[in-house]
């Protein structure tokens, strides 16, 4: 071999050593994408929440994770979001529970029975660890192709108005009530209210005009979309907790790195527990808020309570029971009972 043929072959092997190098350093530098869809806006909670999730995917990825948000419904609302995510028309979107679930598969509304569950955590553990729960929530996530990455709950649900103080069972008789689900209005029917089907982008414009003056809303929802403009009178009991949810794709998802899961799941687990942790002092902040800027409380108790209690008893879960299957509701009564 002549000195210039060796001249060229270490050319040769310094070149497609240097090819090698460059395609390991693109496989470990490859940039993964994703669309984060929600409704909530950006002074929601639960955009902040979910905001803290990608910065801390981005972060511990180096980069390699990249999630872009999308909120205000700029992609699909409360109601489509789920169909969203199926479809892979987004790779991750914020679910609210009893708005995306019951569609699918009709035994969620348990989650919406006045006073079953008595906090997020126990309803989480129906929906996880017993058999009629899982089983409905293993449905759900087959049919929608979907994969839990991150609890981020919306909030326990009261009353609100904008037409009187809202003293007890009766005072709710001919109030004008927005209705975001099928299982809300067996409540507002016993009440005797007049219900407004509205999705959440509507409920300011409504609410300013008077087509409607009552909703059912975590109290987190009042401050973030300026709902209290209008609305001055509250009413505890809570009534149930909407839990929400951010979903992936589960053909997204299981597209990544082993690595990159790991890093979406640690996320998501991190700041789904500071969603949880906050959540009920959150809503307490703004009732105090709320009083501060005139509103005006109302905790049912004594006669009142019971009234109330017996209304939930005799009429509203009776009238509930075309929402979902005898078994899960049994199973339902049965876990939140031991």
């Amino acid at each position: 071999m002549t000195f210039f043929e060796f001249g060229k072959l270490k050319i040769k092997l310094i070149s497609l050593a240097l090819i090698t190098t460059f395609f390991a350093f693109s496989l470990n530098a490859a940039e993964y994408t994703g669309r984060l869809s929600m409704h909530w806006n950006d002074k929601h909670h639960c955009t902040k929440h979910a905001q803290m999730f990608v910065d801390e995917v981005f972060e511990k990825s180096n980069g390699r994770l990249k999630i872009e948000v999308f909120h205000s419904g700029q992609l699909f609302g409360i109601r489509e979001i789920m169909g969203g995510i199926t479809s892979g028309a987004v790779d991750l979107g914020g679910v609210v529970g009893v708005v995306g679930f019951p569609k699918i598969n009709k035994n969620f509304n348990v989650a919406t029975i006045p006073g079953l569950f008595d906090s997020f955590e126990q309803q989480r553990e129906f929906f996880q660890q017993s058999s009629k729960g899982a089983e409905i929530w293993g449905d759900l996530l087959n049919k929608t192709n979907s994969t839990l990455v991150m609890y981020n709950p919306v909030g326990p649900v009261m009353t609100f108005s904008g037409a009187r103080e809202l003293t007890g069972v009766d005072a709710m008789k001919d109030l004008k009530a927005r209705r975001l689900i099928g299982a809300e209005e067996p409540m507002w029917k016993a009440y005797g209210a007049k219900i407004v089907g509205l999705k959440t982008s509507e409920v300011y414009t409504a609410l300013q005009t008077g087509m409607i003056d009552t909703i059912n809303t975590p109290p987190q929802s009042i401050r973030a979309y300026s709902w209290w403009e209008f609305l001055k009178f509250g009413q505890r009991p809570y009534q149930y907790y909407a839990d929400a949810y951010i979903m992936a794709n589960s053909d997204w998802f299981n597209k990544l790195p082993s690595d990159l899961q790991k890093i979406v799941l640690d996320a998501g687990k991190k700041f789904g527990d500071v969603s949880t942790n906050k959540i009920i002092g959150v809503g307490e902040e703004v009732i105090s808020e709320f009083e501060a800027r005139g509103g005006k409380m109302t905790t049912l108790t004594g006669e009142e309570k019971t009234k109330f209690d017996k209304l939930m008893s005799e009429k509203v879960l009776p009238a509930m029971m075309d929402k979902f299957d005898a078994d899960a509701l049994k199973a339902a009564e049965s876990f939140v009972s031991k």
